[in-house]
């Protein structure tokens, strides 16, 4: 009953943090999304897509599930730090498409297989179980998560999780923190 449990909690914390991350999207410009907001070049449309592409490889090649996207191999030179932002040919659709494959994908294998199911992560030269890849993905979702906030407040103020707990920008004669 427990494994139930927390592959149940696991599950709707990764959906929860996906639609905060998709969210921090909404309303703003194409130049907005892809503005590099950090010396590396990272951007929101950037972080969508490194979390959709980490998911497919996580959720895919661990458990031996094809991904609904090509990847190259895992350990391609330049290929990971590559995800952080979108080129000027994907679009804002085509991103938000491919995060769409990736976590019908994702919420397909974590219904299939149970919370102790095998897999191997090559990059860690490890064995693990379902369990180990949804903690490991929503820690690190929620880290990505969290620069979207920062990156979002940059560019116009705002603040929030979701629509329902959303704050608009500070007015400059408003001086209360």
């Amino acid at each position: 009953m427990i494994d139930d449990f927390a592959k149940s909690h696991l599950h709707d914390k990764l959906r929860g943090v996906r639609e905060a991350l998709v969210w921090k999207l909404e309303g703003l410009s194409d130049d907005d999304v892809r503005r590099p907001m950090t010396p590396t070049g990272t951007n929101l449309l950037g972080l969508v897509k490194h979390n959709a592409l980490s998911d497919a490889r996580y959720f895919g090649e661990v458990f031996g599930r094809t991904p609904p996207v090509d990847l190259p191999p895992w350990d391609a030179a330049g290929w990971w730090d590559a995800t952080h932002w979108a080129s000027e040919h994907e679009s804002r659709s085509d991103v938000l498409d491919l995060a769409d494959r990736v976590w019908s994908h994702v919420d397909a294998t974590i219904e299939a297989l149970p919370i102790d199911a095998p897999g191997f992560v090559p990059w860690w030269d490890e064995e693990v179980m379902l369990f180990n890849v949804m903690a490991a993905r929503l820690c690190d979702a929620t880290r990505h998560a969290g620069h979207a906030d920062i990156l979002r407040e940059s560019i116009d103020g705002s603040v929030g999780v979701n629509p329902e707990r959303a704050r608009a920008p500070k007015s400059s004669s408003d001086s209360s923190p």
